[in-house]
């Protein structure tokens, strides 16, 4: 092999921990923003401030963790999934099983849902509470190389807690919009008790601007995070079979395949690729570019 090929090569083992340590990172700055905002609005509103700040925290771990116990539930049901029963679906149930016992992984529930697109996703908050969801499309138009593929791309979100974390980051993240609508509310609401001194016009402008624009910041590193996901994920499929081939010729199919399927866009970030098929792309996507994937998988 040429030397420059060799140096253009990417180890699935750094590719693994390079996602996930900017995943943390990444974290870490939603943590940042959240910390700033608090001691920004404390600042102003003295009294009150626990008060938005507790109330904040509240609505958003109710909301979220109902979300977190209920996820596989929720997600099945909104896509009209039924369980991939053993006698239908034995090739499938042998691929899962198979990639368990070599990940040492338990084996999760199995689903098929309807539609003729490509396309699977994961959920459950832990490998035993865990489903694997694969269209019908996705049976019919992948062979079974490209199919453990998938399944390894999946799985890996399960063996690294991915919904956990994305909960963690979506709890943060409507942490951080929640109290940005109080603070933002209190203004018109007319709230003005605050500690003489602190409320002065300079810090209150700095404080609406951070109401309006750390929402809309966060909610950016939250998509990013969530294409940090899929390259780790990505690159954890080529460990769990010792090959990129599958994963690759998979995503190429999903690039070209132009069918549509109806799932509600909370339910969307799940799946291996956007089953919206939106044209939104960059900052803006919860999954990175096909070709840029395919282009590291390649390297693998």
């Amino acid at each position: 092999m040429p030397q420059k090929e060799m140096q253009d090569r990417v180890s699935f083992y750094e590719q693994i921990s390079r996602n996930k340590r900017n995943s943390f990172i990444l974290m870490l700055a939603i943590v940042a923003v959240l910390i700033l905002l608090a001691y920004v609005i404390g600042k102003i509103y003295v009294d009150s401030f626990w008060a938005i700040l507790i109330l904040g925290i509240i609505i958003s771990i109710s909301y979220t963790l109902i979300s977190y116990y209920n996820s596989d539930k929720i997600a099945l049901a909104s896509v009209g999934a039924k369980p991939a029963s053993l006698e239908d679906y034995r090739q499938l149930h042998d691929t899962v099983e198979g990639l368990c016992l070599a990940s040492g992984m338990p084996k999760p529930r199995i689903y098929v849902m309807p539609g003729e697109q490509i396309n699977a996703f994961a959920s459950g908050r832990n490998p035993e509470h865990s489903v694997i969801c694969v269209t019908e499309g996705s049976l019919s138009k992948l062979n079974k190389q490209e199919l453990e593929g998938v399944l390894g791309h999946e799985l890996s979100h399960i063996a690294s807690y991915d919904i956990r974390f994305m909960t963690l980051t979506a709890v943060l993240v409507g942490m951080i919009a929640i109290i940005s609508e109080l603070f933002l509310r209190s203004l018109w609401l007319g709230g003005r008790d605050r500690e003489k001194g602190k409320g002065n016009a300079i810090l209150m402008l700095i404080g609406v601007a951070l109401a309006i624009l750390a929402p809309i910041a966060v909610m950016l590193v939250q998509f990013a995070i969530s294409r940090r996901r899929e390259y780790a994920a990505d690159a954890s499929s080529v460990k769990f079979i010792r090959s990129p081939t599958g994963l690759i010729n998979a995503l190429k199919k999903i690039k070209s395949d132009t069918t549509r399927i109806k799932v509600s866009g909370a339910v969307a970030p799940l799946f291996i690729s956007d089953p919206l098929k939106k044209s939104l792309s960059g900052l803006t996507s919860t999954h990175p570019a096909i070709d840029d994937r395919i282009k590291i998988l390649e390297r693998m």
